[in-house]
């Protein structure tokens, strides 16, 4: 069993930069891809970013390609996501998951463990 756990999020204004970080269990989590995902009140969970086991291979959502990073240590079983220029659209409870395959694909169903996710709020 994979647990996974977001830390990292808050309130911020718009402009601002945060810096999430989803930490798991297991001696496995360099095999795997791991991805962001965001769900807004009201609205479905969408994806964020993914990136593969070896971080060679990133993709992004339009919508925060250019303001977003997403980035892992191996060595810590940790992924991170770095928010910069954050916009009130951003604002949503963030959650990482872990893809049972080491193909990075932006799928939210593929993705099989999911932490308990974190708050972003982003203030205009």
């Amino acid at each position: 069993q994979v647990q996974l756990v977001e830390s990292g999020g808050g309130l911020v204004q718009a402009g601002g930069s945060l810096r999430l970080s989803c930490a798991a269990s297991g001696r496995t989590f360099g095999r795997y891809v791991m991805g962001w995902f965001r769900q807004a009140p009201g609205k479905e969970r969408e994806f964020v970013a993914t990136i593969s086991p070896s971080s060679s291979t990133r993709y992004y959502a339009e919508s925060v390609k250019g303001r977003f990073t997403i980035s892992r240590d191996n060595a810590k079983n940790t992924v991170y996501l770095q928010m910069n220029s954050l916009k009130p659209e951003d604002t949503a409870v963030y959650y990482c998951a872990r893809k049972g395959s080491p193909i990075a694909t932006t799928r939210i169903d593929e993705y099989d463990y999911w932490g308990q996710g974190t708050q972003v709020t982003v203030s205009s």
